[in-house]
């Protein structure tokens, strides 16, 4: 794969076109490119499209099919995720082609170990989030309605070419929760698939399942947040429930959609062993043992200010357990530089892919087997066709 593009190139993209995302400070390395600049960034730029996940009740109610949440949706009222609204009793979702954010990101931010190790994704997000989450690092936006958030009106087509232009072999639907713009994505990874290019999101995983379905023909990776392991976690911390997530994971795994998990560990929290034993168990039994999962330490964020970052050592513990469990691909995030980073194969221990912050050696991996004793290593390791 090509790099990217060279410094030169990159700054001066920065320095002609300046930020693409006024709003959104904690998105790193964003630039206008030349068409997206066409498209005039806006506050409150809203895209509407008809979705068809909604059931009309009575009195041009609606009752909206895309999350468990099923909310109930007076006219001219909005669902919890403050982006889908009942416009004359039909469900219409307001960020379909407005994007608050777009970014070009290392495929390891998002995260994912197994896929394309070492390229970039371009990365989509827009307003809004069907959960309420204490400890959300993007909570500007993911709590914020579409008319707060500075947007750019970009259609599918043209992510799909500004994917292409600057050499990215992926798309990604990422930082807040792509749920809520479901039809953007299916319609950019329907224009994905024929470039080709992978599409790939990280998501809560909090859906029903048609709209997953619907998604699961496009989607070739998903990394889910498994946020904790007891629905009175799920209750208490992020205003949704644990069990539409299982289903979730089981159903991507049915449908052959590399799937990566990550665990944020939260100090007295979700840090119960014997919690993350079962989760582990869960994991292996119904997954199985090759599905990566990540441990990410918790830093003070939004309404968890006062609870301090989690303690490696505890990560570490995590980290024993899963292993203990028979999970092969064990990870911690967040941690800068831990051995606990790397991929090693789990027939002969040999490091396979090392890394440091976002710089990517492949030392032992060879069209996805160890290089060493030939042992398969599940993932994605090169584009369809490559």
């Amino acid at each position: 794969m090509a790099s990217l593009m060279t410094r030169r190139k990159f700054l001066g993209c920065l320095g002609h076109y300046g930020f693409i995302c006024a709003s959104c400070s904690f998105f790193p390395c964003a630039f206008v490119t030349p068409s997206t600049r066409a498209a005039v960034l806006k506050k409150g730029a809203i895209g509407r499209k008809l979705s068809p996940y909604f059931t009309a009740l009575d009195d041009q109610t609606i009752r909206c099919e895309l999350c468990p949440h099923h909310c109930e949706i007076e006219k001219g009222k909005r669902g919890l995720c403050k982006v889908r609204e009942n416009i004359d009793g039909e469900c219409y979702s307001l960020v379909y082609g407005n994007p608050c954010a777009i970014n070009i990101d290392p495929i390891e931010k998002k995260p994912f170990y197994h896929v394309l190790p070492g390229t970039r994704s371009f990365s989509v997000a827009t307003a809004g989030c069907n959960f309420v989450c204490k400890f959300c690092q993007n909570w500007e936006v993911s709590q914020a309605r579409p008319e707060e958030t500075y947007n750019y009106m970009m259609t599918p087509e043209q992510i799909t070419n500004q994917t292409l232009r600057y050499e990215c072999p992926s798309v990604a639907f990422t930082y807040v929760e792509p749920v809520v713009f479901t039809e953007y994505m299916l319609a950019i990874g329907q224009i994905s698939r024929a470039a080709p290019l992978l599409t790939v999101m990280h998501s809560n995983g909090f859906i029903n399942a048609r709209p997953l379905n619907d998604l699961c023909e496009f989607l070739d990776a998903a990394c889910i947040d498994l946020k904790g392991f007891t629905e009175t976690f799920y209750r208490d911390m992020t205003a949704g429930s644990l069990q539409p997530v299982l289903d979730t994971l089981r159903c991507l795994r049915t449908r052959g959609v590399h799937t990566e998990i990550v665990n944020l560990i939260i100090p007295g929290k979700n840090d119960n062993m014997e919690q993350l034993g079962a989760m582990c168990r869960w994991v292996r039994e119904t997954l199985g043992p090759d599905v990566p999962l990540h441990f990410s330490r918790f830093y003070p964020r939004y309404k968890l200010k006062s609870i301090p970052p989690t303690p490696v050592s505890t990560l570490e513990q995590a980290c024993r357990v899963a292993t203990e469990e028979g999970l092969n691909f064990v990870y911690i995030g967040n941690v800068a530089e831990h051995p606990a980073g790397h991929t090693y194969c789990p027939k002969c221990a040999k490091m396979l892919i090392k890394r440091v912050g976002y710089k990517v050696q492949l030392l032992g991996l060879k069209d996805g087997s160890c290089l060493y004793c030939g042992h398969s290593i599940p993932g994605i390791w090169r584009l369809p066709g490559s």
